[in-house]
Parts: C-alpha cells; sequence; structure tokens
C-alpha cells in the first residue's frame, strides 16, 4: 500500500482535508497528515489522526522513535506529498525554504512529487507576493491545484476558494503514475561543457554551466529510471541519487558514453561540446616569451553522430544551440545524426539558455513538427522533454507488440 502524506494549513476550508483523506484511502493509499500548531486551532488532530489512522503530526520535536528523525524518515516513505489548503503563509515559507515547523521542514527533505492546493481571501490570493511565490514553487517543480471561483470564508464571492477534494486527488494520482513511468528504463545523459586544452593551465570551451543536463538526470530518476550522468567540467552539485562519470574533455565524453552505450534504452545529449580541440597540446606550459605561435584546431569527434549511426532500437535526442536558422538547421542535424527529435533554442535571447536557470526552446521533430516552449524554468523544461521521451517509448512499444 502506497504512502501519501497530506499537509494541513490554517484555511478555513481545513474541513475538506477529512475528504481527501478518504479519497486517497478508496484508492489504496495510506495517508499520514501533518498540521500546522493554527491548523490544529480549527480541526481537531484527534479527528485527522482516527480518519488517517496514523497520529497527525504537529510538533516537529515530537519523535515517533527515538531512532530516527521523524520528517527525515516520513520522507523516505512518501509517494506524494500533498499540501492542501495550502494558506498564504506555508507557500511564502515553501517558496522562502523557511523550515520553522514539521510541515515547512518536511517541504524541504521530501523527494516525492509535491502538490499544492493554495485556499485564502481573493486579495490574498492575487497580491503580487503570493504570486510570486507560486510562481517559484512552479519553477521548483511543485504542481500547483489552482483554487477556483466561489463562496469565501470572508462571505463574499471571488476567487481563492479550495479546488474539490476529487480534482486535487486527480492530480496527485497522475504525478504518482508518472513517477513510476520510467521504471525499469535505463537513460544516460550527459551535460555541461568540455574543455580541450592548449597545454596544463589553458584551454578552450564554452557558457555551458550544466544546468539542462543535471535537470533532465534528475527529473529522469524522479521516474524511476535507472540514469547515468556524464558530466563535462560543473560547479553544479550532481544529483545523488545517479550515477555520474565526470569528463573534461570531447574525447573523454565520447569514450565514456559508448562505454555504456549497449547499457541503457535512452541517450538525452545535453552537453555543449566542444567543435574542435588544439591540433598539438603542450605538456609544458606554454611561456609568454616565448615566439609567436600559429595555433592550429581541428575538428572533435561528433559524438551524437556516432552514437545516431549504433542507434538500434534506442531513443535518442539532441540539443541544438543556434543563433539563426533555427529550425532549418535542426532539421539536418536530425537526419544527419539520426536523431528522434532536437530540443534548439536560440542563444541570443537575453535571460535562457547558458548559464540561466530558465530556457525558452523548440523541440524539433523529423517530420518537421516544432513544439514552441514559453520561457520556463530547466526543471519544467525537463519534465516537458521527458513527457515526450515517453511518447516515442510507448509508440515504439506498440509497433514492437503488433
Amino acid at each position: 500500500m502506497g504512502r501519501v502524506v497530506l499537509g494541513v494549513s490554517s484555511s478555513i476550508s481545513v474541513y475538506k482535508s477529512c475528504e481527501i483523506i478518504r479519497e486517497f484511502q478508496k484508492r489504496g493509499y495510506r495517508v499520514q497528515v501533518i498540521m500546522t500548531k493554527n491548523a490544529s486551532k480549527l480541526i481537531s488532530p484527534l479527528l485527522l489522526s482516527s480518519l488517517s489512522g496514523e497520529k497527525a503530526l504537529v510538533d516537529l520535536f515530537e519523535e515517533r522513535d527515538s531512532a530516527q528523525i521523524a520528517h527525515v524518515a516520513l520522507a523516505s516513505e512518501a509517494e506524494l506529498f500533498v499540501v492542501a489548503p495550502a494558506t498564504a503563509n506555508i507557500i511564502a515559507k515553501f517558496a522562502s525554504g523557511i523550515a520553522d515547523d514539521f510541515l515547512s521542514t518536511f517541504y524541504t527533505v521530501v523527494k516525492c512529487p509535491v502538490v499544492v492546493a493554495p485556499a485564502m481571501n481573493e486579495a490574498m490570493y492575487f497580491h503580487p507576493q503570493t504570486q510570486k511565490n507560486l510562481k517559484k514553487l512552479k519553477e521548483d517543480g511543485v504542481k500547483i491545484v489552482e483554487p477556483e471561483k466561489g463562496y469565501l470564508a470572508c462571505q463574499e464571492e471571488g476567487w481563492g476558494r479550495l479546488a474539490t477534494p476529487e480534482k486535487i486527488v486527480e492530480e496527485g494520482l497522475v504525478l504518482i503514475k508518472k513517477r513510476e513511468s520510467l521504471v525499469g528504463r535505463k537513460i544516460m545523459v550527459s551535460a555541461g561543457p568540455t574543455r580541450e586544452f592548449m597545454d596544463p593551465v589553458r584551454f578552450i570551451s564554452n557558457r555551458s554551466s550544466g544546468k539542462m543536463g543535471y535537470e533532465l538526470a534528475l527529473e529522469a530518476w524522479r521516474r524511476g529510471a535507472d540514469v547515468i550522468l556524464v558530466s563535462g567540467p560543473s560547479l553544479l552539485q550532481p544529483p545523488r541519487e545517479v550515477r555520474v562519470e565526470r569528463v573534461q574533455s570531447a574525447e573523454e565524453m565520447g569514450k565514456k558514453m559508448f562505454e555504456h552505450l549497449e547499457e541503457v534504452e535512452v541517450v538525452i545529449m545535453a552537453a555543449a561540446v566542444s567543435d574542435y580541440k588544439f591540433a598539438e597540446k603542450s605538456s609544458q606550459k606554454i611561456k609568454k616569451g616565448t615566439s609567436p605561435r600559429r595555433l592550429q584546431l581541428v575538428p572533435t569527434e561528433d559524438i551524437l553522430e556516432k552514437i545516431g549511426s549504433s542507434k538500434g532500437s534506442r531513443v535518442v535526442v539532441g540539443f541544438a544551440a543556434e543563433t539563426e536558422n533555427m529550425v532549418e538547421n535542426a532539421l539536418k542535424k536530425i537526419k544527419q545524426k539520426n536523431l528522434d527529435f532536437i530540443v534548439a533554442n536560440n542563444i541570443l535571447r537575453e535571460g535562457v539558455g547558458f548559464e540561466s536557470d530558465f530556457n525558452q526552446v523548440s523541440i524539433i521533430f523529423p517530420d518537421g513538427q516544432v513544439i514552441e516552449t514559453e520561457k520556463m524554468s530547466k526543471r519544467e523544461i525537463s519534465q516537458v522533454i521527458l513527457d515526450k521521451i515517453e511518447e516515442i517509448i510507448g509508440k515504439k512499444t506498440r509497433e514492437n507488440s503488433l
């Protein structure tokens, strides 16, 4: 039996949490309730404990088991974390990383999908700071179940009414299903730049931070995949749940990726691999006072093209950073490298792409179909890309079964 954690904060609509518990139980899930202290003044923890069959948690320091830290232990067991109702206060805490009670602390350690269902006065809901906080949570991968328009506690009609328990539960179940969508699949993701050295000190490289590839690796893991992340130099902390292979040059990246190619079903080439390297590399630092040197560059191996030529039944996805003729250039690369699709972005756009937490991409398919995204966080972009990969896997599975 799966386990859902239900966070309850101090909205008048808190009585609907009873229905949410029942809806999850009907679908075979155990429900553990975490309440804020103010919520416990509006509805009895004993009532929610009786409905769920588990003691409702309120006090961060009231440990269930002295051998475990309660919020950490519970986080490892949860398949889904739903906060309904979610007040403006708890939303602000989540968005800011404040962890001063059991519920807000639990959010900082949980790894499962998170659903937040706001409930508040219309003025509070539309306040710029609340909207900014909700936007931040969306960028962090939280599913927001938007409130409805209706009769509010202030005895006025307006937006801010908690969504129906059935809708909240259904949105949560979709995320649980998605979390299991890549179980048993093995995916390799490349990320970051490569460095091509002239001598032990100097090299040519590019502006890639690795953020897009790291988000893709983490999202694939969230969906149950076994993930190998082949990373060029990056200051990012890699997801500890995935296997990381560190490389420097294009040659090293290609070698490492081909070592694992036979193991994987999906390859996502998000790395910004150097197109050129130095024809000669000095084993010693080249001194400034030496005679002028003519530096000769030669092409590096096209890793993605080589993978495409050995594609077989794999799904292979490429990335393209373009400054002009984006779709035309992408279609040429798809054909040349035997790809399922390319994720292209215009690197001249301000505030997206290299070194940014955001991106705005075109997903281009061999038949010329183009899907344009809005400016989104790279975590959200990774979700869109993995959705498309899953569609292709499903299609290939159906074709093979015929």
